[in-house]
């Protein structure tokens, strides 16, 4: 058995009805020219030829004795490939907007723990004559990184898939099974020594984890004496997007120039993580005018960072991470990216150091039976409703392929991210770049955010916007539009009285709660 790690665990122990801790995909294909047929039992057939490429979807997990420690990685003799790759059609037309309700449908499921955790869905009936499909993994099992892997087994450089070797089957083996007093001191031992082990790794942290912080403490004081320096954000503001969630999910999917994007980047001297960022915070902007308010204070996303070196293809999660504001209370959508460089530039200059010793295990007795109890009440008892965030959603981006891609002989026209919310961080905006775009996936709780579409439709607008402003133009129609709308929306609730506002909160949340 391979023992999980602390942090894979984790996203195991976080996992409840509502909040799902697996990641995804919605990939759309060009079928290959004069196919004809069923897509899934195409690729049903390819993929069992593949299978053996991704070791992670031959295992299932075991529990250790009594549930001491983590659990761990078993190999299964027998993937049931009817139940891990499924159909689905769209019903007519086979619009964009059913696609994406059907992708949060499924992602709002989660995954069956005595099965391997990944389940696919061929989608097809799109009016546009392609195919998707759905994609999702137990965070457990992998990180972006590790995502790549998955990628680069399942697709190939040409519409002619490469062979592959299939290795034989190996004979079940006879090997004695230990006896449950031997499997409970093996068992024993093994927490023992993880204990002991990661003891000695914190012990030896310390010093430079004390270094960093009497640093942080040096930045602080610094900004207080007015050295230029700012005092790092600490706390989020609260938003709609900070709730206790329900099961039910929403999806969008856009796409922008990533070309664009870069010619941006080059004119603002900003990179393409600023860019993005800078995009989102636009649109979160705009959202907020039109459903809510803006905060006064910046909203804060949680940034995740890679800590897999290069060549590492190991399926598990290697991140850390760092709490970005996002110059939300700007206006200007230049003097907004320029904040959010220098702010992005500040904080990767503090934790850099503490990436270095970031943690990437732990070991806590009886935590598969401590930490599970826990996520349940604190979704339960609504804290996330009450106590103050660190940050309103999550932002990631991913670097993708510059090249294309083929799966089954269908070319790969589009690799939209589906990801995570949860408790407290209903929102979560995933990027991944592919050829010459940048494709957006909006993933949230319905209680935090019901209209997914709409928020979509601003990241558009946030990005044609702020490369008019870049460029010297005056923005589009639609984003004079957008904007002039959420400016009177914004107005009139700023006019009218706070007794005015409460009951149309509160009815909208019944609604939404209704919906759930």
């Amino acid at each position: 058995m391979q023992q999980l790690s602390g942090i894979d665990a984790t996203f195991l122990y976080f996992e409840t009805p509502q909040t799902p801790m697996h990641v995804a995909g919605l990939t759309l294909y060009d079928l290959p020219d004069g196919f004809s047929g069923s897509f899934h039992e195409h690729f049903s057939t390819f993929f069992a030829g593949r299978l053996h490429l991704i070791p992670i979807f031959n295992k299932k997990l075991a529990r250790t004795v009594l549930e001491l420690d983590h659990p761990g990685w078993v190999d299964v003799d027998n993937v049931d490939l009817a139940y891990h790759i499924q159909p689905a059609t769209l019903p007519k037309p086979g619009t964009q907007r059913q696609l994406e309700e059907l992708v949060a449908e499924l992602h709002a499921k989660p995954l069956d723990r005595k099965r391997p955790l990944w389940q696919f869905t061929v989608i097809e009936g799109l009016e546009s004559g392609q195919v998707a499909l759905y994609s999702k993994v137990h965070h457990a099992a992998i990180d972006g990184g590790a995502g790549m892997v998955i990628t680069s087994a399942l697709y190939d450089l040409t519409p002619e898939p490469r062979k592959v070797d299939i290795p034989e089957k190996k004979e079940a083996s006879e090997d004695r099974v230990p006896t449950i007093a031997e499997r409970a001191i093996l068992g024993t031992y093994d927490v023992a020594s993880n204990v002991v082990r990661q003891q000695m790794k914190a012990a030896e942290a310390v010093p430079q984890l004390l270094g960093q912080a009497l640093d942080l403490v040096g930045q602080m004081a610094g900004a207080s004496a007015g050295s230029g320096a700012r005092v790092p954000q600490f706390l989020a503001p609260k938003t709609p997007f900070n709730t206790t969630v329900g099961r039910r999910r929403t999806y969008a999917a856009r796409t922008v120039s990533l070309v664009e994007a870069k010619m941006l980047g080059k004119a603002t001297g900003a990179k393409i993580n600023d860019i993005v960022m800078a995009i989102c915070a636009g649109a979160l902007r705009k959202y907020l005018q039109e459903t809510a308010s803006v905060p006064d204070a910046p909203l804060v996303a949680f940034v995740p960072i890679s800590l897999r070196e290069a060549g590492n293809e190991d399926l598990n999660n290697q991140v850390f991470g760092m709490n970005c504001p996002l110059a939300t209370q700007i206006e200007d959508p230049l003097a907004r990216l320029k904040r959010i460089v220098e702010d992005s530039s500040d904080i990767k200059s503090t934790v850099s150091g503490f990436k270095d010793i970031a943690p990437t295990d732990f070991t806590l007795i009886g935590a598969p039976l401590l930490l599970p109890g826990l996520t349940r009440l604190y979704g339960t008892t609504g804290l996330a409703d009450i106590l103050p965030n660190a940050v309103n959603l999550c932002i990631s981006n991913t670097a993708g392929p510059p090249f294309p891609l083929y799966c089954a002989g269908a070319k790969v026209t589009a690799l939209y991210p589906v990801s995570i919310a949860t408790h407290g961080v209903g929102l979560n905006i995933t990027v991944q770049s592919y050829m010459d775009k940048l494709d957006f996936g909006v993933t949230a709780a319905l209680r935090a955010v019901p209209q997914a579409e709409r928020l979509g439709d601003l990241l558009v607008e946030s990005f044609e916007e702020l490369k008019a402003a870049a460029m010297g133009q005056a923005p589009s129609a639609n984003s004079d539009a957008a904007a002039a709308k959420g400016a009177s929306q914004s107005k009139a609730k700023s006019s009218g009285s706070s007794a005015t506002k409460r009951p149309r909160k509160k009815t909208t949340a019944k609604k939404v709660a209704e919906k759930e």
